[in-house]
Parts: structure tokens; C-alpha cells; sequence
């Protein structure tokens, strides 16, 4: 294939042909609204001929020109916002070829070598995916979401690269991942699919426009063309991926099955990072700066502690992919600012309340602060249920509370439910202050678009703010310190080793009322409960 939309890849022609059906869903509905307009041209031909003459047929010419008019006007309006209406842009950090050259060069020359045309434009997502996207439509460019070569009409898709890949992946290894993904702009340049995806996405950008006040009658049509042609659709995309990975299958075909593996482990590094790491930064108006550096050092210490992945980290001798960056650290920080904004719902540009943090700085500036901060909320809830102070904000307060007579951690309920409620006022707040005047986002813009927080019960909020009581006790009494752990995420430290024996004890106390194992655990590191903790 030369670049010119043949293809004759395995998997091709079924693209093409379930394209044409997606496309004969839409010449039916183009009939469907001009067949009253048909009806009525016969009708008032016979009327002029005086072949339809008497009654009633003056009364039904007039009824049926009527009800083309309007079928012809609806109709007229909803090809235009199924034209017009701007389809969902993946949010993404663009990468000019000014900043990584080296990578152009190496998709150019996977394109050269699969006789396919080099996609557009590079930019990278915050996630462990790659994949081609269209930004040609017009409604891109009136609106400036894209405005350079890309965005021309006629343009190859851009190429959308998982930023963690370009840090943990070798520059081979990620040759090999891409090939199949730049294959996909051979199928994509063919006239019929190309124009099926552009109706589909049509479609689905007139079914947002729908949701919108006094515009709910062009959702339902376009729901129910997306309902005939969503099978189809489907099909086309197994075509299309099929045959770009036919394409690819003489360029690394060998080392791309062992680049897979890393696939899979960059996935559960990044998700690890995110949820135990970035999230609790988040939570305190803090977003990690290099997500991607340290997606590498979440993966290397898996490989230290995981058999399974024993070897992995002997690939860290090869060049990485970042190396194909002119600035790596600058592109890390727009994708991890980027992540912060779409799994968490983060501002788009730093400020005085969602500043960065470095790795170095996110024991002191994160972890203790949560620890504090969580603490403080323990003990305005153990306020309001009227629970002695004594001194000020102890651990003995914490521990004479729960550790109620009956043994069965019964005082942790009322506790844990005045949490749980304080912290879902705190959540609504600061939702509401975010979004203050900004409108109703929609599409791309209603972030975050893959909320990260998983629901967590009463006891499980109970027991993270004992743990944090306990831990920030233990940093103002003791030789510990706040610590950070790639794969787990805020940890105490006492003389510079990780302690993991803290949790089966705060939820002996939460969960039985039993605070003697606890008791005994503070006493071995030299921990004083009846010391008054620092708080935020």
C-alpha cells in the first residue's frame, strides 16, 4: 500500500464493507426525510396536469406540502448539528516535532517501512494506551482545539502515545508497540471508512448537543441511528485493527510480544503510582510533577519484590524512550498536571491552591500533612460527640474512646458514620468552589473523566485517620519519620525502615475495641499517647 486509502490487508474488505453498511444506515435516514418532500412533488405534479382533480385532493396536496416543509426543516437542522457539532477530543499534551524530533524520525520510519502515511502529529495522554485519533473535523478548528497540520482537511489522524511508555519502555520495545498503532493510518485514509467514522462521530457529538436544554428532540434520533449502525461500527473498528495488524506483522513482530509483557506491567505500575501515590497529593491540593519518572521507580521496586518480574529491570541499561524527548522533564510535568486534571478533576494550570511537588519533598509536604490533617479531623469529630480533650489532641483520646467496655469496637460506629459525613461535606465543597462559575462542562472538559477515588466504608475511614493519629504521634515522640513507598504510597519509617506491622493493630482496635495490641506496639518504638499532637 502506498499511502493512497487500497488496502488489501486480512481484515480490510470487512472493514469496508460493514463501512458501507454504516453508511447505507445513513442514506436510509437521508431517504426516510425526503420521501414526504418526494410525495408531494408527485402530488402537486398531478394537481397541475389535472390528474388529481376534485376532492379531496386539494386538502391532501396542502397536508402533504405542509408536512414535507417541516420534515425537510427538521431534517435540515439535525444534518446540520450532526455536521457541525464538535466531536470529543481526548484531552492530550501536544508534542511538537521541535521537542522530540528523534520520536517523528522513529514513526516516520515505521510508517516508511509498513508503506502506510506517518500520522500528522505526536501528543501524549497520562495513561498506558496508545492510539490514532482524528482532528480534522471542522468544528476543531472554529473552536481552537486544534489548529495546526493536523487539523487540515484530509490530514492523518494524530498519534496519541501513553506518556508512561515513554519512560519505563526501551526505545525498540516501543518501536514494536507503536508499529501496529501507525499501521492503523493505511485503513483509516480510505475514503468509505473514513467517512462512516466521521458519520458515527457526528452522531455521537448531535447526542451531547441533545442533552443540552431545549435541544432533547435531537438526541432521540440520534440515538436511535447510533442504535442501527452501532454493530456495524464495531465491526468496521475489528477491520480496521485487524488489518493494521496484519501490516505490522514484518516490523519487530519478535520483540513485540516480549514488549507486551511490559505493556501489562507499565499498566499496573501506573495504576499503583496513581491510586497509592498521586491521589493522596491530590486530596491535598499537591500533584506529583514527574508521575512518569516515578512510574520507573514503582516499577523497578516490582521487580525487586516480585519474582514474576525478575529480569525486568536489567532493561534499564537500554535507552529509554524519554531519551527521544528534547526535554523529558518538561514534557513530564504537562502530562502529569495533565493526569491530575482527568483522574481527579484537578485545575488545568498550577496555582497558590494546586501547586507541584517533587518526589523528594512529598514525604514532608504530603505525607506528614495528610497524616496531620487527618488527625485534626479525628479529633473535631471526637468534639462533637463530646469525648473528654483532656491536655489536647492525644492518642490517649483516640485509644480511650474505641477501646469501649463491650469489646466489640461499638463506639467506632458513631465515630466512623461523623467521618465518613464530614468528609463527603468537605468533597461537596470543594466541588462546588471548583466548579464556581465555570458552567456545565461537557465531553471532554466534564473532568475528571476517570475518577480514581473508590468508595470506602465507614471502618475504612475510621482506621486510616487512627493510622494517621498513630503515625503523626509517632513522628512527634519517637525516631520516626513520614515516608513514601513506590507501590503503597505513604508509610512510616522508624530508623529509616518501613514499619508494615501498624495496620493489623488499628483494626484489632476499630474493628473489636481492643487497644491493648496497639498499646504494646507504641510502647516497643517509645511512642507517648499522652503527648499533644501537632496538627494542621
Amino acid at each position: 500500500m502506498s499511502g493512497t486509502g487500497s488496502i488489501v490487508e486480512v481484515g480490510a474488505p470487512s472493514a469496508r464493507s460493514r463501512a458501507l453498511a454504516v453508511l447505507r444506515v445513513r442514506s436510509r435516514a437521508l431517504a426516510l426525510g425526503v420521501l414526504p418532500a418526494a410525495l408531494a412533488v408527485v402530488l402537486l405534479s398531478a394537481r397541475m396536469t389535472g390528474r388529481l382533480a376534485g376532492d379531496p385532493w386539494p386538502v391532501v396536496t396542502l397536508a402533504v406540502c405542509v408536512v414535507a416543509v417541516l420534515v425537510l426543516l427538521v431534517g435540515g437542522v439535525f444534518a446540520a448539528v450532526v455536521l457541525r457539532a464538535s466531536p470529543a477530543v481526548t484531552p492530550t499534551v501536544p508534542l511538537p516535532e521541535a521537542s522530540a524530533p528523534d520520536l517523528y524520525r522513529l514513526v516516520r520510519d515505521l510508517a516508511d517501512r509498513m508503506d502506510v502515511p506517518a500520522p500528522s502529529a505526536i501528543a501524549l495522554t497520562p495513561d498506558c494506551d496508545s492510539w490514532l485519533e482524528d482532528r480534522t473535523h471542522a468544528a476543531h478548528r472554529r473552536g481552537g482545539i486544534s489548529g495546526g497540520r493536523e487539523s487540515e482537511p484530509g490530514a492523518a489522524p494524530v498519534l496519541v502515545i501513553g506518556s508512561p511508555f515513554l519512560w519505563w519502555m526501551r526505545v525498540a520495545e516501543l518501536r514494536a508497540v507503536l508499529a501496529p498503532v501507525v499501521a492503523g493510518t493505511g485503513p483509516s485514509a480510505h475514503p468509505d471508512i473514513a467517512d462512516a467514522r466521521g458519520f458515527v462521530r457526528g452522531l455521537d457529538a448531535a447526542v451531547d448537543v441533545g442533552s443540552r436544554p431545549g435541544l432533547g428532540w435531537i438526541g432521540r434520533p440520534a440515538r436511535l441511528l447510533l442504535r442501527l449502525c452501532q454493530a456495524d461500527a464495531a465491526e468496521m473498528e475489528r477491520g480496521v485493527a485487524a488489518a493494521a495488524s496484519d501490516r505490522a506483522q514484518g516490523v519487530d513482530y519478535g520483540l513485540r510480544i516480549v514488549a507486551q509483557e511490559q505493556v501489562g506491567l507499565a499498566y499496573a505500575g501506573w495504576d499503583r503510582l496513581l491510586t497509592r501515590v498521586a491521589l493522596p497529593a491530590w486530596r491535598m491540593g499537591r500533584w506529583p510533577a514527574h508521575l512518569d519518572a516515578g512510574v520507573v521507580s514503582a516499577l523497578t521496586e516490582l521487580s525487586r519484590r516480585d519474582r514474576l518480574a525478575e529480569g525486568f529491570a536489567s532493561r534499564l541499561g537500554e535507552r529509554p524512550a524519554c531519551d527521544l524527548l528534547e526535554r523529558p522533564g518538561v514534557v513530564d510535568e504537562a502530562a502529569s498536571l495533565l493526569a491530575a486534571r482527568l483522574f481527579h478533576g484537578g485545575p488545568a494550570e498550577a496555582g497558590p491552591d494546586w501547586s507541584p511537588v517533587d518526589w523528594a519533598a512529598y514525604p514532608e509536604e504530603v505525607v506528614d500533612r495528610k497524616w496531620r490533617a487527618e488527625a485534626a479531623r479525628l479529633h473535631a469529630a471526637l468534639d462533637t460527640l463530646a469525648v473528654p480533650a483532656g491536655p489536647g489532641p492525644t492518642l490517649d483520646r483516640v485509644l480511650g474512646y474505641l477501646a469501649d467496655g463491650a469489646g466489640e469496637g461499638a463506639a467506632g460506629e458513631a465515630l466512623a458514620g461523623l467521618l465518613s459525613g464530614d468528609l463527603a461535606r468537605e468533597e461537596r465543597s470543594a466541588g462546588a468552589a471548583a466548579g464556581a462559575g465555570a458552567g456545565v462542562a461537557r465531553g471532554a472538559d466534564a473532568v475528571p473523566l476517570f475518577p480514581l477515588q473508590p468508595p470506602r466504608s465507614g471502618r475504612d475511614l475510621l482506621a486510616d485517620h487512627v493510622t494517621a493519629m498513630v503515625c503523626a504521634a509517632a513522628v512527634d515522640s519517637a525516631d520516626a519519620a513520614p515516608g513514601l513507598d513506590w507501590l503503597d504510597g505513604p508509610v512510616l519509617l522508624v530508623g529509616g525502615e518501613r514499619r508494615a506491622d501498624l495496620a493489623p493493630r488499628v483494626l484489632t482496635l476499630v474493628e473489636d475495641g481492643d487497644a491493648e495490641p496497639l498499646r504494646d506496639w507504641l510502647a516497643a518504638l517509645g511512642v507517648r499517647p499522652e503527648k499533644p499532637v501537632r496538627l494542621v
